[in-house]
């Protein structure tokens, strides 16, 4: 699984604000230059009518055809990108249309179009200080780039405009920022707060589970922040996943769950359908649906022994095989009804003796290098349990991994 940097319902405003941005961009630039070049030139400049330059009408059909190219990103997931091909061709496509129309004559430059000045007061509306700044650098770029290649001091009045019009909408980018800032920070706080009700229940079941989805979750966010492949937002995003995974186990009667000698085989069954539980319970939990194929198959395998559904290798979500590292070890270091807990060095050999068979020998390699930060956590979990901490001499032994 990769968690994504947006849900479905911000994909949806997405293309919902390109949508209004095509239509605004093409209705504004047909009715100024119809306007500017049919009308007001025929009508009051006495002028021929038609769009300057032989290179006008050429502009328009390479604009045009940017309308398909924009259904075939979107059509490839890559709606984020329509807007960024839009304003680099629209500049490349102004800096010719001048080039062709004023270079080798004596005709005095006449700058701009009003469809640039919706470019930059609408640029905010993306929310995407990246988008703004290719907005504003390709606006100042061309007219530098034209001053520069026409030897002409009228680009002067546009640049101005140019960094009047950014600074005002600069502005209220960071005003809209702030707002969406302070409603994502309100959301996450009730979907943590969602998140550790239901742990708590589960934990009220469990007693000897207090504290372990925590764990899980700070020993798996540490793994795939190792990874370098996700960013902080998302790397929040899974450390909510993680504290869920074991949240089919409020299914399980508490006469099997805090059973203190062996299952039998038909209770163990009944353990092994607690992410599949889990995951049914959460599916249509808006916010949460990123969360079910780490809550499902976290207790795969790499050799495909696991449950519930024997997947194996990279056909396992890739977080869950992280979550199934994390979730080993805390199992093995916390103390449960059964048995007491397993030293930390002990529980470390055993999943380095996991890796093709438990667990994905990549992430095992991984797993190695940041075990340092683990036992840094386990211990501050420890002292805040008050509970004595584990030695700081390690026992490395060969056993088979059994969780």
């Amino acid at each position: 699984m990769q968690i994504k940097a947006r849900d479905t319902s911000l994909n949806y405003e997405e293309i919902r604000a390109i949508g209004w941005f095509m239509a605004l961009f093409y209705g504004i630039s047909i009715v100024y230059d119809f306007f500017y070049y049919f009308v007001y030139a025929k009508y009051v400049l006495n002028l021929a009518p038609g769009l300057p330059g032989a290179f006008g009408y050429w502009y328009y059909l390479v604009m045009l055809l940017l309308i398909p190219l924009a259904f075939y990103l979107k059509k490839n997931n890559r709606t984020s990108s329509i807007k960024f091909v839009f304003i680099i061709s629209f500049v490349i496509l102004s800096i010719i249309n001048d080039g062709v129309t004023y270079w080798g004559n004596t005709l005095d430059y006449a700058s701009g179009n009003v469809v640039e000045v919706f470019l930059i007061l609408f640029s905010p509306i993306f929310v995407n200080t990246r988008f703004f700044f290719v907005v504003f650098g390709g606006m100042l770029f061309k007219y530098l780039f034209i001053g520069f290649m026409l030897q002409t001091s009228e680009v002067l009045f546009p640049i101005v405009l140019v960094l009047v019009l950014s600074g005002i909408a600069y502005t209220v980018l960071l005003r809209f920022q702030g707002y969406v800032k302070a409603m994502k920070t309100s959301y996450d706080k009730q979907l943590e707060g969602i998140v550790k009700g239901v742990i708590a229940t589960i934990e009220l079941k469990d007693p000897y589970t207090k504290g372990h989805s925590e764990r899980v979750a700070q020993y798996a966010r540490t793994l795939a922040k190792s990874t370098g492949m996700y960013s902080s937002e998302e790397l929040e995003s899974f450390f909510y996943a993680c504290l869920l995974h074991d949240i089919g186990k409020v299914n399980i009667p508490d006469h099997i769950l805090m059973k203190p000698g062996k299952l039998t085989k038909e209770e163990y069954d009944v353990i092994k359908k607690h992410p599949e539980v889990g995951a049914e319970a959460i599916m249509k939990v808006d916010g949460l649906g990123e969360s079910i194929e780490i809550i499902k198959s976290h207790h795969e395998r790499w050799d495909g022994k696991g449950y519930p559904e024997q997947l194996s290798g990279e056909g396992i979500p890739f977080l869950a095989r992280v979550v199934s590292i994390a979730d080993a070890f805390d199992a093995m270091t916390s103390s449960r009804s059964y048995r007491s807990a397993m030293p930390v060095g002990e529980a470390y050999n055993r999943i380095i003796d996991g890796a093709g068979t438990q667990f994905d020998p990549q992430l095992v390699v991984l797993f190695k290098e940041i075990f340092s930060t683990w036992v840094e956590c386990h211990d501050k979990y420890q002292r805040s349990a008050d509970t004595p901490l584990p030695s700081p001499t390690y026992r490395f032994v060969k056993e088979e991994v059994t969780i």
